[in-house]
């Protein structure tokens, strides 16, 4: 198999790497670039776990190879928080509203609701709760998951949840 070299911006850092043509993004950012949040749950897009932003896109790293991101900007969980520490506001949230359990979900939902809440115009609680669609939790029950969501539609609105 053919190895291709590749640059991302990973997390706000310049990455330089080298990938196999038929290797996942998830692999190659857990493996080479020591992403371990991003998890690998089913391999088939389903579960959520693997969820990284791409060029400012939610997607599931299970179903993109690493040299397509070559180019490409990449924010795992671990480059959410800002550099001394605090939290971004849907990790907070989320802590607040013990919206965890084992963990192994946790950083692909938080991307997908900080891909939503990071843009000017906020979603609605309705459009949070739709994209949790895209993401399976074994262990919660999803209610602290949905206290976190309406925390933050709420502090959209400048409404307290």
């Amino acid at each position: 198999m053919s190895e291709h070299k590749i640059e991302m911006v990973l997390n706000g850092h310049s990455h330089r790497g080298a990938a196999e043509g038929r290797r996942t993004l998830c692999d190659y950012l857990r493996q080479d670039a020591g992403c371990t949040g991003v998890h690998v749950g089913c391999e088939h897009g389903v579960c959520g776990a693997c969820t990284v932003r791409v060029d400012g896109q939610a997607v599931r790293s299970c179903l993109m190879l690493a040299v397509q991101a070559d180019g490409c900007t990449v924010t795992t969980v671990e480059g959410l928080a800002a550099a001394d520490g605090t939290l971004h506001p849907v990790q907070q949230a989320m802590q607040d509203e013990f919206a965890l359990q084992c963990g192994f979900c946790t950083p692909g939902v938080v991307i997908t609701l900080a891909t939503l809440t990071d843009v000017p115009e906020k979603p609605s609680e309705a459009a949070l709760l739709a994209a949790m669609s895209g993401h399976i939790c074994r262990c919660t029950g999803y209610q602290g998951i949905r206290r976190a969501i309406r925390r933050l539609a709420g502090e959209a609105t400048g409404e307290r949840a």
